[in-house]
């Protein structure tokens, strides 16, 4: 099987052009491939599908084999191949995706090439019911507390194409990530679990996230991550609703428009092709 191993800001990819495999048990392939010792090694794969309502299709499968309804760096890296491989011959295209349609705007470079992608990443929803999360589920979880292992947090949780909650703290590279996010990812109150962002304002228009990712684990990046995290930073009135997003190798510009509409601006590259022969 042919692939691409691609990446936006950290957040790895396996692609796949799956328009006539769609037979296969890519739920099972991704836990195969995405293995960092007997496989390829990534967050996920993506899948390139035809649509019917969309100039084309993605499915993201997680690296536990569980399938994502989104992922801001997967469709930047969708986006990237399907274009410089002619499969979608416009700089503007729709994408159709779990989470429902996404618009993609690619900015070439004098070659050509895809330098960045800017995504309209939809609205965000603050109800529970559509987190989901356990309560009043016409109520919103804005600064709330939540018991965790004893201890109470605060967090913001919202719908962001997936489920994300945001915690904010003083120094993100002194938090126990890989205890605390798992805690959190699968806590009693996410029916469906969350994704956990970690955020450390810097000031009004600059923040540094790590995040958790449902199904992935600790990653370098995460779009939706970024976007839910300068959302919830704005809500808290700690930030501007237009905000750069510091990840490990580099930046996202996340823009939350006065219609509630998300904007994200980044990268993505890849890194190479190969043939799976497992």
């Amino acid at each position: 099987m042919l692939f691409s191993k691609m990446h936006g800001l950290g957040n790895d990819f396996i692609v796949i052009d799956a328009r006539g495999k769609e037979d296969i048990d890519y739920n099972f392939l991704a836990k195969r491939m995405c293995h960092r010792h007997i496989g390829v090694g990534a967050d996920g794969i993506l899948l390139v599908l035809d649509s019917k309502l969309a100039d084309i299709r993605m499915r993201i499968i997680n690296s536990d084999g569980s399938e994502a309804e989104m992922c801001g760096n997967g469709i930047r890296c969708f986006s990237k191949y399907v274009f410089e491989r002619g499969i979608v011959k416009k700089d503007k295209f729709k994408v159709e995706t779990l989470a429902g349609i996404i618009e993609p705007q690619l900015i070439l470079n004098d070659y050509g090439l895809v330098e960045k992608v800017r995504v309209n990443m939809g609205k965000p929803s603050f109800k529970r019911k559509d987190i989901p999360m356990q309560g009043d589920p016409e109520s919103d979880a804005i600064n709330t507390p939540i018991e965790v292992e004893g201890k109470e947090y605060k967090i913001t949780s919202l719908l962001m194409g997936v489920p994300h909650t945001v915690l904010f703290v003083d120094d993100v590279e002194k938090v126990d990530i890989y205890t605390l996010g798992p805690n959190i990812e699968k806590h009693e109150v996410f029916p469906r679990k969350t994704n956990v962002n970690f955020v450390q304002v810097i000031d009004k228009n600059n923040i540094k996230v790590r995040t958790w990712e449902r199904g992935a684990g600790a990653t370098f990046a995460c779009g939706t991550g970024s976007c839910a995290s300068v959302i919830a930073a704005n809500l808290n009135g700690l930030t501007e609703r237009k905000a750069n997003v510091h990840l490990y190798f580099g930046t996202l510009e996340i823009e939350w428009q006065d219609d509630d509409t998300v904007f994200m601006t980044g990268p993505a590259e890849e890194v190479f092709v190969g043939e799976y022969l497992d």
